[in-house]
């Protein structure tokens, strides 16, 4: 018996050897690594993918290259992302927006925030206040509430669009208190703070970070803040659970995510070593000064994330009646 398994262990060990010598594939990071952006430079999604990239390319000694492609709700470049080899080589900075409410919007989305993506950190979340103009005469969300059943659809909040955070924040008011306001829609949030300013319309649902300037110039009132719990930063800020809009919650997040097929092994190092980059300290005071509450789930964690955002966004949308177009 002996004398016959030693010749097939040896033809076995020669075989192995040569195709290892042929066909050994590379360790990887063996190139730069591309990390797409769905929005154009300058926002917070791209103040976190530089940031994330510049750590993230020390800790794996290869460039990790920012790309930007903006368009459509991000809509645009999350279809690069999808469409792009699943070998370790691409990510991209997933959002709320890209990843949870599109395809309740868009039909023809052209990707499948679950099916065609893998998640590998969520790098954190960004919460967003209610803020009226300086001159107001609501002191509280108590005040608005009572405003808006008295009289329908009598005050105005800006947004930057459908699926964006503001507009959110506001369909999941409007479902919780049962009342009903009329979005006004901008090109963009910064337009709206102005129009909120001058008075032109009554609140808008802003992020902290965008907010910040005109909250400390005294310009606007912050009536509460979206996160579950009070803000470090705007410690006197009550949630708007606390406010009068029971188990009231929503915040923005921002995270990475890879090709759906990404080797296992590559999606788990990359989650370490985000949690890590997020786990910095000067990495964590940039990010809360770009209105960012640093998380760092890795992939597990943040797949149950996602899809718990999927399904409640999804009923507040279709309890909203809006119809994807």
């Amino acid at each position: 018996m002996h004398s016959r398994i030693r010749p097939l262990l040896i033809a076995a060990l020669a075989l192995s050897a040569f195709a290892g010598s042929g066909h050994a594939q590379p360790a990887w990071p063996a190139k730069p690594i591309k990390y797409i952006v769905p929005f154009a430079p300058g926002g917070v999604s791209d103040g976190v993918a530089r940031l994330v990239a510049q750590h993230l390319s020390e800790r794996l000694g290869q460039p990790v290259i920012v790309d930007n492609r903006p368009g459509v709700s991000g809509i645009l470049g999350t279809q690069v992302a999808a469409r792009s080899p699943a070998d370790g080589y691409t990510l991209m900075g997933g959002t709320i927006t890209t990843h949870a409410v599109n395809p309740f919007f868009t039909k023809s989305l052209g990707y499948d925030p679950v099916a065609d993506f893998v998640p590998v950190n969520l790098v954190g979340m960004v919460s967003n206040v209610l803020v009226v103009p300086s001159a107001s005469r609501f002191n509280s969300v108590a005040q608005v509430i009572a405003e808006l059943k008295a009289k329908p659809e009598s005050l105005t909040y800006g947004t930057a669009g459908a699926g964006t955070s503001q507009h959110l924040s506001g369909q999941l008011f409007e479902n919780i208190t049962q009342t009903r306001m009329r979005q006004i829609i901008y090109k963009g949030g910064s337009q709206a703070m102005v129009d909120l300013v001058g008075g032109q319309i009554d609140m808008v649902f802003e992020t902290v970070a965008a907010a910040r300037p005109m909250i400390d110039g005294k310009r606007v009132k912050v009536l509460g803040i979206t996160s579950a719990k009070r803000q470090p930063g705007l410690p006197d800020v009550p949630t708007l659970a606390e406010a009068g809009v029971p188990n009231f919650e929503m915040q923005s997040w921002q995270g990475v995510f890879a090709p759906a097929a990404t080797p296992k092994p590559i999606v788990d190092r990359l989650g370490r070593e985000i949690a890590a980059v997020v786990a910095l300290p000067d990495v964590q005071a940039k990010l809360r000064g770009l209105g960012v509450e640093p998380d760092g789930r890795t992939s597990e964690a943040f797949t149950a994330f996602q899809r718990a955002e999927i399904a409640k966004w999804g009923k507040v949308i279709k309890d909203a009646g809006i119809q994807a177009e």
